[in-house]
């Protein structure tokens, strides 16, 4: 299947936040396709990964913005950004620098259940 090309603002235009402004986001890494994390992001903050290519995600506990990396130094570069169907979950793929999560590992999806 072919991803339908469309521009930044009927991007944004297509995406639905929840009641509290926030949409859950998906990164994936370009090149391996291994999903790095979930997070969240809200308007301000998918705007400005669109605009500058640093993703910049929405922090529930701080209540703000935060470029991921900033203090780590383990950012994400954003290579393509898709919106589901439905419009209420959000996929990047990204270029990592270094570990995703922020306990080191390289993904925050480290530990599955043994069946």
């Amino acid at each position: 299947m072919i991803a339908e090309n469309i521009s930044p603002e009927e991007f944004l235009a297509s995406v639905t936040c929840d009641a509290n402004g926030r949409v859950p986001t998906i990164a994936q890494d370009a090149k391996s396709g291994e999903v790095l994390m979930m997070a969240w992001m809200n308007a301000d903050s998918l705007m400005r990964t669109l605009s500058a290519g640093d993703v910049v995600y929405w922090s529930r506990s701080r209540k703000t913005l935060w470029r991921k990396g900033e203090t780590s130094g383990h950012t994400q570069r954003l290579v393509e950004a898709y919106v589901d169907c439905d419009g209420d979950t959000l996929l990047l793929k990204v270029e990592q620098m270094g570990p995703a999560c922020h306990t080191g590992a390289p993904t925050c999806f480290f530990r599955k259940v043994q069946i």
